[in-house]
């Protein structure tokens, strides 16, 4: 199945959770999804016997523009060897997303970095708490208007 087949099985599905199918760009083809559906959009892509996306390879946070901050999934088939790119994009004054930790487990760590990193909240994650920098650091780094904090418990941050 290709990236077109598959977008029309969830459009098909899904009806108006699916957004737009964006092939042809600079980088590798992927399939938006709205917030709220990405949890049942990734179970039907898991089970569905056509699809069969048993692993998340990756969960990525990105800072895409003044306004929006974007999930990047990166899906595999072991059993039909084919992949598949999932975006969710939300605004980032409310930048809440179901989590997929019910799908693939090792979503729980990718969300918890995503989250550390940019500030991104999933929904539904177990343990949703900072993973690589302390409880009490300020902000989240990987957002371009992010300002690195001068003292971090009373010590010169270097930079």
């Amino acid at each position: 199945m290709d990236i077109n087949d598959v977008y029309n099985l969830l459009k098909k599905v899904f009806e108006d959770g699916i957004g737009e199918l964006k092939t042809g760009i600079p980088v590798e083809d992927c399939i938006y999804v709205e917030a709220g559906k990405i949890e049942a959009v990734c179970f039907f892509l898991r089970d569905e016997e056509r699809l069969q996306f048993d692993a998340l390879m990756c969960l990525s946070g990105v800072d895409k523009d003044k306004t929006t901050l974007t999930t990047v999934y990166h899906l595999y088939s072991y059993a039909l060897k084919h992949r598949l790119t999932i975006k969710v994009d939300v605004p980032k004054d409310n930048p809440v997303v179901q989590s997929v930790y019910q799908v693939w487990s090792t979503a729980e760590w990718h969300e918890r970095e995503s989250y550390d990193l940019l500030g991104i909240k999933y929904e539904g994650n177990p343990d949703l708490r900072r993973i690589l920098l302390p409880e009490d650091w300020e902000g989240h780094p990987l957002l371009k208007d992010y300002k690195v904090q001068e003292f971090y418990n009373g010590m010169k941050v270097p930079y």
